[in-house]
């Protein structure tokens, strides 16, 4: 099932991925936490905080934002977020 490019979240996550490839990551960090605070269910959650544990300063909170990833993606549990899994 393909991603809604509508959702905001995810509008803001791609901001998000084209501010990393320009090298600019903390406005990537920024988009992702904003797609965080804008998320409306645990699906929306799932893609910000994927995006989120990219950017983290330490080990740790690399892993608290991937299980939270996980977390949602559990909560999901339908085929909109298998692609996750791998990942995680």
């Amino acid at each position: 099932m393909p991603v809604d490019p509508e959702l905001p979240v995810v509008r803001l996550c791609v901001e998000g991925m084209q501010a990393e490839a320009e090298g600019r990551a903390e406005a990537a960090l920024e988009l992702f936490q904003r797609a965080w605070d804008t998320a409306t269910d645990d699906y929306e959650a799932c893609i910000a905080a994927h995006y989120l544990a990219r950017h983290q300063k330490s080990p740790e909170d690399t892993l608290r934002w991937n299980q939270e990833c996980l977390d949602r993606a559990d909560r999901v549990g339908d085929e909109r977020v298998r692609g996750f899994y791998p990942s995680l």
